[in-house]
């Protein structure tokens, strides 16, 4: 179980809900809503007061590395920092292996990254959010650059995870995916602005 208690983010009153093995909960909300912030809140990313644990074990108990390799954090758009995707993989060989579920050749890995796709980024992304099996995934539009086709073989795998145990958070503006992965919604409003700050941030006439 991923529980959340009185977790504060950004200008948002204070979140507290949990999200059961095998569930996927969907975080709604415009944009400026704080659906991104949210989730790397529970990565332990950014600092935030209030307390995040799974199976009783508090993030706070353990360091930052330790608690993402059980809760990972997929961006929506995913850094690199090696010149090929391979460079990005502890075993190649095991990511190798994961391409063709997500219609990927064996050249994506030795590709530089600069030539790949947007889509291809994405996709390889999110194979290695998921090779080393983390018991929490916390997914950031993860099939906003893909095509249906390929944002349903996304969807097969998230699927797989589920019914293995593993617990989604799922950002996403596609109403259809939400509706096919999860099993129940957060839905988030933006903070209430002031009068004062709408007249600072409009544009001097």
């Amino acid at each position: 179980m991923l529980k959340v208690d009185k977790l504060v983010v950004r200008d948002l009153p204070p979140l507290t809900f949990e999200v059961a093995h095998g569930e996927c909960l969907a975080i709604e909300g415009p944009s400026g809503a704080g659906k991104t912030l949210l989730l790397r809140a529970i990565a332990d990313l950014d600092p935030t007061t209030g307390h995040v644990s799974l199976d009783g074990k508090d993030s706070q108990s353990m360091s930052g590395p330790q608690w993402r390799r059980r809760v990972r954090y997929l961006a929506a758009e995913p850094a690199w920092w090696g010149d090929t995707a391979a460079a990005h993989f502890p075993s190649p060989a095991k990511a190798r292996a994961a391409l063709p579920a997500l219609g990927l050749d064996d050249g994506a890995l030795q590709r530089p990254i600069e030539v790949l796709s947007t889509g291809e980024r994405q996709r390889l992304a999110f194979i290695r959010a998921l090779l080393d099996d983390p018991q929490v995934l916390l997914l950031d539009e993860p099939t906003g650059a893909l095509d249906p086709a390929r944002r349903q073989l996304v969807d097969q795998l998230v699927l797989q995870r589920l019914q293995q145990g593993a617990i989604v958070l799922l950002v996403s503006h596609d109403a259809e995916q939400i509706a096919r992965l999860s099993h129940a919604r957060l839905q988030l409003a933006p903070p209430l602005r002031t009068i004062s700050e709408d007249l600072q941030e409009a544009p001097a006439s």
